[in-house]
């Protein structure tokens, strides 16, 4: 799917009605995840599994639930600009400009951490990655809830998941939709997905503020970050968002990233 379709998927996904049963889903998703549970969420890419970003033991169940070791920390999701207050250190300026274009959108963005954020979602080195999704039952959730931690919705090295009855765990096993009071998996279900393209994830942590660079291509075209960036990266002095990386950053990338998928 490429950008104009996914908008026009988004576009339509906006324009339907929320129902009383929807909120009531809502309501109960929202009320799982606060109790530590698990939650398979529909998002404007493939669908995620996830849990409460600030509750640990939660995160821990999601990283085994996805069969990733803590090497590979989840994705945040967020309602908004307004909740990476007190998660991240500093939106720098260019990170900024992609958020105002491509928010709520297919953007994840690696940013520096706060150095007082308590979570532990695994080995991060410091770093954070965020999104806002353009999705409406996630997006309402995530302002119930605050921010999530979430994975695609498969096991590592599986496909991603563009419908609620595809999302599996373990391997081969459908999840439940109802809470069975275990703390385990339940499901939102937003009905299908425009997946299987995930975001684009740009990294712009540290000292990557002002060399920005792809660490894995998605929806979102490179050309279309260059537009957004290449302005603010100038003003400052600095290079054009790099499209290139050496052969070691590649290698980083490939496992650090794949499956991610939301």
């Amino acid at each position: 799917m490429d950008q104009s379709d996914h908008d026009t998927w988004v576009m339509r996904a906006q324009r339907r009605p929320v129902t009383s049963e929807a909120f009531e889903a809502l309501e109960r998703a929202a009320a799982h995840v606060q109790g530590g549970g698990l939650l398979v969420v529909p998002t404007d890419t493939v669908y995620g599994i996830g849990a409460l970003a600030s509750d640990p033991a939660a995160v821990a169940r999601l990283l085994a639930a996805k069969g990733r070791g803590r090497q590979m920390p989840p994705p945040v999701l967020v309602a908004g600009p307004d909740q990476l207050a007190g998660v991240v250190a500093d939106i720098p300026s260019a990170a900024r400009a992609l958020i105002e274009t491509f928010w709520p959108g297919a953007l994840t963005l690696v940013l520096t951490a706060a150095p007082d954020l308590g979570w532990d979602l695994g080995e991060t080195g410091g770093t954070i990655a965020v999104r806002m999704p353009d999705h409406p039952l996630a997006l309402s959730l995530l302002r119930v809830t605050g921010p999530m931690a979430v994975t695609s919705a498969n096991r590592t090295g599986e496909p991603p998941a563009a419908a609620a009855a595809r999302a599996a765990f373990p391997s081969g096993a459908p999840l439940g939709g109802h809470d069975d009071g275990s703390g385990g998996v339940i499901v939102l279900d937003g009905g299908p997905t425009p997946g299987p393209v995930p975001s684009t994830i740009v990294s712009l942590a540290a000292d990557r503020a002002l060399t920005p660079v792809v660490l894995r291509d998605g929806v979102l075209a490179r050309a279309a970050l260059a537009a957004v960036v290449d302005p603010v990266l100038r003003a400052a002095g600095a290079a054009p968002l790099a499209d290139a990386m050496d052969a070691m950053d590649a290698m980083d990338v490939e496992e650090e990233h794949k499956g991610v998928g939301a």
